[in-house]
């Protein structure tokens, strides 16, 4: 009923129209529709950035609301991805620098709580030469590793011209795949959350499979150090 609702009347209708869509849909806050209406890619941009600095904030929902509005006429959608991209790139170098220049100092501090120790950081360094790429790049496309992964590039020594190059590449990639589905699929709602549901839970057994090749590793990593400790 609401995909005919849409489909007839999407682009026959102003701004208030496509806000209801929006609520509807649960795709934003009125303080998030809010901030598309009055700041525009700006909006995009500062919002998707401050998320990946490591700040919780819906970056996905943002863009695929905006490639909405851009689908009502509202906005450009290329200027809806270059903002993404432009968010993304910038909050994730600051992370990376974050990360390079006071990781290893907080998680000397603050690590023990969750089991990390200074002899830990070596290790994960070794394991970051080898798979930091993927991380970085597949990192974008799942919620938590969209906030963290640039921080812990960083602490790990990642070389900063590789972590830029896969870091824009997914950047690049997550914002024109989210910001053309909202431009595409925005009179299209059934269609457009059965996307996002899929893509939601595909990142979640990627997050699940991260966590347990983490804690393999994390295990094999103290077995090793604890073999070490015991022949000296």
């Amino acid at each position: 009923m609401l995909n005919n609702f849409v489909e007839t009347y999407f682009y026959n209708k102003g701004e208030h129209f496509v806000i209801i869509i929006l609520m509807s849909a649960q795709l934003g806050s009125p303080e998030l529709i809010n901030l598309i209406k009055t700041y525009g890619y700006m909006a995009v941009a500062a919002g998707i950035g401050i998320e990946s600095i490591g700040i919780p904030f819906p970056g996905e929902t943002i863009v695929v609301a905006a490639g909405i509005y851009a689908g009502a006429g509202h906005l450009s959608v290329v200027w809806v991805i270059v903002s993404a991209s432009i968010g993304a790139i910038t909050g994730d170098n600051i992370g990376y620098t974050i990360g390079k220049h006071g990781g290893h100092i907080l998680l000397k501090r603050f690590g023990k709580y969750i089991h990390i120790y200074p002899q830990h950081l070596e290790h994960a360094e070794s394991y970051f030469k080898r798979h930091g790429a993927k991380i970085v790049f597949f990192g974008r496309f799942v919620t938590i590793l969209r906030m963290w992964a640039a921080f812990f590039a960083g602490t790990n020594k990642m070389p900063w011209n590789k972590f830029v190059l896969y870091n824009a590449l997914g950047g690049i990639i997550w914002s024109i795949v989210y910001g053309l589905l909202g431009f595409v699929l925005g009179k299209n709602l059934p269609v457009l959350l059965s996307i996002l549901h899929t893509i939601g839970v595909i990142g979640i057994f990627i997050m699940i499979g991260i966590l347990i090749a983490v804690f393999i590793a994390w295990r094999r990593i103290k077995r090793s150090i604890g073999n070490n400790s015991f022949k000296a």
